[in-house]
């Protein structure tokens, strides 16, 4: 376990993206569910599914990252010469190379002084990008880190494949992390377990062959006009058992680190797999549900590194934008992976979701 502690990083700003461009659960009934309505309408009241803002056209996750970020930059009016590191997270850049953190160091004109570089992590992601930053403001090597976050999974899932196509939404999120004036405690853990690798893969598409030798699930291989090696798989019946049963221990993890309790924390935000997933880990918990935003996905989709940052801005940046919030925030899922983190969050600029429109 990576476990850290900082004193001397806050975030200040965090806004969200997301395309306005989207598509109905009823809208796929005879594309997904061969017209079987009650089964839709099962799983709107289980899981959660309704609504999923994709990008269309030649639209890619820098385009909506960028987006977030200008409104970022503009509206919060500091000089951005003093943005020492740009970090790009996601599991879709705009090329293999170069570092789409570079292409979006252009695009918003910052300093040659500003390093930039990409972080290949999913549902994860925004806590390792987070982890990150506070590392390199600890450290003195930065004054302001900007995480860019985001997915377009839309692209990479087939259309007809009823496991995974209703799921994915896409979304681009950036968050202003900068040194504190005065200390603020923020503690992180990570883990990983790779021997279930697998368990959410793109087989096709880069360098390593897909073999049976190497890609222990067979069923990946059991390929149709409704999946080829080249589209997303997920084991979802084995990423819900891996949630339920790391997600809490994660949670008692970081409260023990920071030495608080379950009453002191105002929210917990998860990585907004599903409603079903959330809720369970909820339950196990003992936590409120009320206290744990869910309804993300049924408005936009599972976003995957972005699913947490738009949490925050679509439920509750009413409150992060007027007082002191505690918050911790989870992510799990791809790798496979899970991290943590408690921090606090005081009147940061946080507005409502922006909607990236196309030129049409």
């Amino acid at each position: 376990m990576a476990k850290s502690v900082f004193t001397k990083a806050k975030i200040s700003g965090i806004v969200t993206c997301v395309p306005e461009n989207f598509r109905l659960l009823e809208d796929e009934v005879d594309i997904l569910y061969s017209g079987n309505i009650k089964q839709v309408n099962r799983i709107k009241k289980s899981i959660g599914l309704n609504k999923r803002h994709i990008v269309k056209g030649d639209v890619t996750t820098s385009d909506l990252c960028e987006i977030a970020a200008k409104k970022l930059l503009t509206e919060m009016d500091f000089d951005k010469s003093t943005i020492s590191t740009i970090i790009f997270v996601s599991q879709t850049p705009d090329y293999f190379q170069p570092a789409t953190a570079a292409y979006l160091h252009g695009k918003l004109a910052l300093s040659e002084a500003c390093s930039a570089f990409d972080v290949n992590q999913g549902c994860t992601g925004y806590i390792y990008g987070l982890w990150l930053a506070h590392m390199m403001i600890e450290t003195s090597s930065c004054e302001k880190v900007l995480v860019l976050a985001g997915d377009t999974l839309s692209r990479v899932v087939n259309p007809l494949d009823s496991t995974v196509a209703a799921l994915f939404g896409d979304a681009g999120t950036a968050t202003l992390i900068e040194k504190s004036n005065q200390e603020q405690d923020s503690y992180f853990t990570l883990h990983t377990n790779g021997f279930k690798f697998d368990t959410i893969i793109q087989p096709e598409g880069a360098f390593r062959k897909p073999t049976k030798k190497v890609i222990n699930d067979k069923r990946i291989f059991e390929t149709s006009d409704k999946r080829f090696l080249c589209d997303l798989y997920m084991d979802g019946a084995a990423v819900f058992n891996f949630s339920i049963e790391t997600e809490p221990k994660a949670i008692k993890e970081i409260l023990e680190i920071s030495n608080n309790t379950q009453e002191d924390i105002d929210y917990i935000i998860f990585h907004q797999a599903n409603k079903y997933i959330i809720s369970n880990i909820a339950r196990r918990l003992k936590f409120p549900l009320e206290k744990t935003p869910f309804e993300t996905t049924g408005k936009y989709g599972n976003q995957s590194s972005a699913s947490i940052p738009c949490t925050i801005c679509d439920a509750i940046n009413q409150d992060v934008t007027k007082k002191k919030v505690k918050l911790v925030l989870s992510g799990f899922g791809v790798g496979l992976s899970w991290a943590t983190c408690q921090l606090e969050l005081e009147q940061i600029y946080c507005p409502d979701v922006v909607f990236y429109k196309n030129e049409d």
